[in-house]
């Protein structure tokens, strides 16, 4: 079963990720017209994307598998510690973020209502949770994903490739990011770390005689 919700998470994977190129946003750019590819594009997408992970979802409650691991109560506490944390974490991602822009609805409305589009870029945001890593979103994610006491093989396999698509996703984000952002996103990604929050060693100079 675990093989199974793999293989159909990276059907999912491959699928989203030429959606998200270039090519793709070209021809749909193409035929829908500039105004209504920015108006309506995002919003699509991810209405896209949650129709077609449901059935992966499905598959997973339908059909579990055997159990990887089973915690015991007295650990549970942790676990839901950890959880906890993940969702303050994650609400706090979003609060940070342009929740309307991320989900396609304020470029909907903008469409809808006749206002300027293209939206205005995004500012590099670099404080609050993003201090902590350069990806909160996928960190507080994960941490909401991993800690169950029970885990299926179908939740297993979900689990492995959520993360996978996270650590595939942030590298092609960053390209992304440092084409339009420059220099500035390079120095934060030599201040911030990626995805784990491990502090950076800076390394002495040794001063030169």
């Amino acid at each position: 079963m675990m093989l199974i919700v793999l293989f159909s998470f990276l059907i999912y994977a491959i699928i989203h990720s030429l959606l998200a190129g270039k090519n793709a946003k070209a021809a749909i750019r193409h035929r829908l017209g500039d105004r209504a590819y920015y108006g309506l594009y995002r919003l699509g997408y991810n209405i896209f994307a949650l129709l077609t992970v449901a059935p992966i979802l499905w598959l997973m409650k339908q059909f579990p598998g055997g159990t990887i691991w089973s915690i015991p109560n007295d650990w549970q506490p942790i676990l839901l510690f950890i959880r906890g944390i993940g969702l303050i974490g994650f609400s706090l991602s979003l609060l940070q973020i342009d929740l309307g822009r991320f989900s396609g609805l304020r470029q909907f409305y903008a469409y809808m209502s006749g206002k300027s589009l293209p939206l205005p870029d995004e500012p590099l945001q670099t404080r609050g949770v993003f201090a902590l890593v350069r990806h909160p979103l996928y960190l507080f994610s994960l941490m909401l994903t991993w800690p169950m006491a029970t885990m299926s093989a179908a939740y297993f396999g979900f689990a492995l490739s959520i993360t996978l698509y996270f650590m595939i996703g942030s590298r092609l984000e960053e390209k992304r990011l440092l084409m339009g952002f420059g220099a500035s996103y390079a120095a934060y990604q030599q201040r911030v770390p990626w995805l784990i929050p491990v502090p950076r060693i800076r390394r002495r100079v040794p001063n030169k005689t």
